[in-house]
């Protein structure tokens, strides 16, 4: 398989955006995360092909709408992501919590059909793998006592995305990635 690599430039950081012809995303990843970019794409492609490009403008054009504030910008963006069906599934319901808001791993599991609490936990590892940030939203599922959690690109990222999009309080003056 045959995956364009592109940069783009971000307030947290530069990030690596895996494509394929049709300017449909496979992954976007924090620059200082490859080796994860690079293991998800193992685990789910085999060993893709992996050949340097331009990002796609229009992708890049709804990054930069979505870091000036408008967070609708990424909902037409196509994506594609090759996992179990319990991933998928929750892949997809990430996408439907609108920006400015968050919900809880119990209450995404809830919505998935789950009656078991015990699902929760299957959520989170699911939204764990997710390998789309930003565009794929699983920064916006917290703990059900407020708390953050975990967040694969590290949780001051997920605290900058939820303050950004005004899901939670700010706190002004912290640097985002350190």
């Amino acid at each position: 398989m045959q995956l364009l690599l592109s940069h783009l430039d971000s307030p947290l950081g530069d990030m690596l955006l895996v494509t394929d012809a049709q300017h449909v995303i496979h992954a976007l990843d924090f620059a200082d995360h490859r080796a994860h970019l690079r293991r998800g794409l193992r685990e789910h492609y085999g060993e893709p092909q992996l050949i340097d490009a331009e990002a796609p403008a229009e992708i890049a054009e709804a990054m930069n709408h979505y870091f000036a504030g408008e967070f609708t910008a990424l909902d037409g963006l196509r994506t594609a992501t090759a996992g179990s069906t319990l991933q998928r599934e929750v892949w997809t319901a990430l996408r439907r919590i609108p920006a400015g808001t968050t919900t809880t791993y119990g209450k995404l599991a809830k919505q998935l059909g789950f009656d078991d609490p015990r699902a929760a936990i299957d959520i989170g590892a699911a939204n764990a793998a997710n390998p789309i940030a930003i565009v794929v939203p699983c920064h916006r599922v917290i703990a059900s006592d407020g708390t953050l959690k975990g967040y694969a690109w590290g949780l001051k990222r997920k605290r900058w995305l939820l303050e950004h999009e005004k899901a939670i309080p700010s706190r002004a003056g912290e640097d985002p990635v350190k």
